[in-house]
């Protein structure tokens, strides 16, 4: 028996709040999972910033990466086998990617990339394929398949019905954040019936396809996602403590340029600062590791780094307006002066920011990240584009949404605005005062 179709002597679970039980029969996941860059993502939350406006959101990407495996295995393994469109050999490969799709993810994820320049998707790469634990592991089935495993991941596998699986407008991955972060947020927005969509998935030569009798369970998924994206991936609140935490990287590391001397440093953020990241100095770094950076410079001399490491703390967050800077701009500029007049960096404490999403998309080729669109398979095997049978779905299609936001420390100006007849102004200017 070759280690890649080798079998633990017992199956091992994992207690799912969403699958119920999670199962590992083949060795070559066990191993895996057992990993020291897998079980970093114990480590990374899911939600970023969220669990400080939805304080159970505190759910991690381990648990996430295991959902995205348990239902690709439920495809394949049930759904899928013995259709002659699924090649069995490809099993091995799909179970992996989805397994190690988010392996790359850094701390607070998107924020923090943002400060530094950096690519989840490469790290994610780098750590299937550089020399890492899980590198040894997937070589251990063939010299190619941490190859392949990155290709499924990266969207260049050969196979693109494998691809769809992991990644596709109605993917694994989709499946098991929606339901999780709705659980775990407790919000009702993501439930959507997944059971009847796995029961109505087929295989098709290039992609997966949905039974026509269950177009209205894809609706619901469709609609779910719509609803996330508006309540909680972009709620305001949580997006004013990302602003805050770039903001307190951002000041970090414009400090450690100009050579200010810091009480401490983690040497984990040296190779950040320093634009030199490795993969093992990528695989060192989690949320611990900041939040523990945080503390300490709530001590530094720094005034404006020791208040936004307090803010992001203990919840001191920047208040919000709804604000479109491409179309204020001429009020933008004001804000920004009056800001600099009364001692506030506008840099750090005034803050434009958008979120924007397109919840559902027909096939554009040749545009950038160009969607793939959900095909529904007819009785007679005629295929159907999802919006074209689904007013529901047709009414969103296309329609990129976005809101635009205006942050800044209102609990400043406020406190301060009978000592500083600046602070009035600037109330009024954000229409803030009283």
């Amino acid at each position: 028996m070759s280690y890649g179709t080798e079998k633990l002597s017992e199956e091992k679970v994992f207690k799912d709040p969403i699958h119920n039980y999670i199962h590992v029969r083949d060795r070559v996941i066990w191993d895996v999972i057992g990993t020291r860059e897998f079980q970093r993502l114990r480590r990374i939350r899911q939600l970023g910033t969220t669990y400080l406006v939805f304080h159970g959101a505190e759910h991690s990407r381990f648990q996430h990466s295991l959902g995205v495996y348990e239902i690709v295995r439920r495809i394949v393994d049930d759904v899928f086998a013995g259709r002659p469109e699924w090649d069995a050999s490809e099993r091995l490969v799909t179970l992996c990617a989805a397994l190690l799709h988010d392996v790359g993810h850094g701390p607070f994820s998107h924020a923090f990339e943002n400060v530094f320049d950096l690519d989840h998707e490469q790290f994610t790469r780098e750590i299937i394929l550089g020399p890492t634990e899980v590198n040894d592991v997937l070589s251990r089935v063939s010299s190619n398949f941490p190859k392949q495993v990155a290709e499924v991941i990266e969207k260049t596998y050969p196979n693109k019905l494998v691809i769809s699986l992991v990644s596709s407008q109605i993917d694994a991955d989709r499946m098991d954040y929606l339901q999780r972060d709705s659980f775990y947020t407790g919000v009702s927005y993501g439930h959507f019936d997944m059971e009847r969509i796995l029961r109505v998935m087929r295989p098709t030569e290039d992609e997966v396809v949905i039974k026509t009798s269950g177009m209205h369970a894809v609706e619901d998924y469709i609609m779910s996602r719509y609803q996330m994206y508006w309540q909680v991936y972009f709620h305001p609140t949580s997006r004013s403590a990302e602003v805050i935490l770039t903001k307190a990287l951002h000041r970090a590391k414009q400090l450690y340029e100009e050579g200010y001397p810091f009480e401490w440093v983690p040497e984990s953020l040296r190779a950040f600062f320093e634009d030199r990241v490795t993969v093992e100095d990528y695989v060192a770094l989690d949320e611990s590791v900041l939040v523990t950076a945080f503390h300490m410079w709530q001590q530094e001399a720094d005034p404006i780094l020791s208040d936004l490491s307090d803010r992001f703390l203990n919840r001191r967050l920047f208040q919000y307006i709804d604000f479109n800077p491409a179309t204020e701009y001429v009020r933008f500029g004001e804000l920004e002066r009056l800001f600099r007049e009364a001692g506030l960096d506008p840099d750090y404490y005034l803050v434009a920011l958008s979120s924007s999403d397109l919840p559902y998309d027909l096939y554009r080729p040749g545009e950038e990240n160009e969607r793939v669109p959900i095909q529904l398979i007819q009785p007679d095997g005629n295929k159907i584009e999802l919006s074209k049978a689904s007013d529901i779905v047709q009414s969103i299609s296309g329609k990129r949404r976005t809101s635009h936001k205006l942050y800044f420390p209102e609990d400043v100006l406020r406190a301060g605005k009978e000592e500083h007849p600046l602070y009035e102004r600037i109330l009024n200017k954000l229409g803030s005062g009283t």
